[in-house]
């Protein structure tokens, strides 16, 4: 089945799963990168047998979902769970004997996306996720079901929809490998739309998974991928400088405060100079706020106690009123500036700022600075405030919905 833009979905597999040149997958699977070239063609020939099994292996879909269509031209029936199904409606176009829907639809359906972009803020991740995944199920359907500047439209808010999907399974129940499965629709989606910046949106957060994991040559390379495609679009000052702060998060998970700070320096005269291009209206999870956020955060793994202390208590009183869950994070990080500094009442006080925010507002990542406070605490697990910031952290509430999260 031809594909007038290239192989897309081949090409957005190969490089979520780190695969950053055709030679790097050629050299991988173990053929010519002609072959490569050939795969990610506008009409991809069928592979052999064993080569087949190299290719999904290396990229972890089946080959339909990868863009290639069987001999014979048909697709199978699919009734697996809801991962292949949506990867099966990516790699689908709509039947000419089929009734297209209208360009309602798409306005419709990016409706909904926007709403959930919304409610992210406020509505607990295990009630919100459900929908999402949901709703990129409907718009998986839908992309069989559209054409030309709807389909598009349709395509952008899939990759909107699965963007989100992915960004709460890592940050709010921290759960990499669903959220790296979820990213790699997501940029798929985005290849369908042909939207160089929400690629470099999804390839930046696909950089996170090997950042938090101390591979930072991996996060590096992904961040490298995403830059790529931010220069392909109008990206605004913002985006870039979000860019930023994201390698410098990676960087300073890798001991390298030093370079992580020069890159958020390098943000901040991003935001402070400005930009002719508008940010895109889905990234809502970014401003100077955020930035001085990450930060105060590499100041601290720096060492650079006062400077943190400072940087982060005016962060704390900059946020606005509803971001709810970047406040569990700065309070954490404010509670290891003190454990730090050898000031545990301060830290447990902030600690506990942080658990009665998340008892109203669930947030794995906020969670998780308050264990690394707690196990920054064992010199003083003996004091008043260390075992009553215990009772709070081990209560019944806490603890069930830490193991049902």
């Amino acid at each position: 089945m031809e594909q007038p833009d290239g192989n897309t979905r081949l090409k957005s597999a190969r490089v979520a799963a780190g695969y950053m040149s055709q030679q790097a997958l050629a050299d991988a699977i173990g053929v010519g990168i002609r072959q490569v070239r050939r795969w990610e063609s506008p009409n991809p020939p069928w592979p052999r047998t064993e080569v087949q099994q190299r290719l999904t292996q290396a990229l972890g879909q089946d080959m339909e979902s990868l863009g290639f269509t069987p001999p014979g031209g048909t697709r199978r029936q699919e009734h697996r769970p809801h991962v292949i199904a949506a990867a099966v409606g990516l790699s689908a176009v709509p039947s000419q004997s089929s009734a297209l829907q209208p360009a309602t639809a798409a306005v419709d359906f990016a409706a909904v996306t926007r709403a959930h972009r919304r409610l992210y803020w406020t509505v607990a991740p295990s009630d919100l996720h459900p929908s999402a995944v949901a709703h990129a199920t409907l718009g998986c359907a839908l992309l069989q079901q559209t054409a030309g500047a709807t389909r598009q439209a349709v395509a952008v808010a899939l990759a909107e929809t699965y963007l989100l999907a992915g960004r709460i399974e890592f940050f709010d129940v921290q759960s990499p490998q669903a959220a790296k499965d979820t990213w790699l629709r997501a940029l798929q989606a985005a290849g369908e739309a042909n939207d160089p910046l929400l690629g470099a949106a999804i390839l930046a957060h696909t950089a996170f998974i090997p950042g938090w994991d101390g591979r930072r040559e991996e996060a590096v390379e992904r961040m490298v991928a995403a830059r790529t495609y931010a220069r392909r679009g109008a990206a605004s000052a913002e985006l870039l400088a979000w860019m930023d702060a994201v390698e410098a998060e990676c960087e300073t998970r890798a001991g390298n405060t030093r370079t992580a700070l020069h890159l958020i320096g390098h943000g901040e005269d991003l935001l402070g100079a400005g930009s002719e291009h508008p940010s895109p209206d889905w990234m809502d999870w970014f401003s100077p706020v955020r930035l001085a956020a990450f930060k105060g955060n590499t100041q601290l793994k720096a060492g650079h106690l006062p400077q943190a202390r400072t940087t982060l208590l005016q962060v704390l009183e900059d946020l606005p009123p509803a971001d709810d869950k970047q406040r569990t994070v700065i309070l954490g990080d404010l509670a290891a500036v003190e454990a730090a500094a050898s000031n545990p009442e301060a830290a447990c006080g902030y600690a506990v700022r942080a658990l009665e925010q998340l008892g109203t507002t669930w947030y794995a990542t906020g969670m998780e600075r308050v264990r690394e406070v707690r196990r920054a605490l064992a010199p003083w697990q003996h004091e008043r405030c260390v075992r009553d910031l215990d009772d709070q952290l081990y209560g019944w509430g806490t603890t069930v919905s830490a193991l049902a999260r």
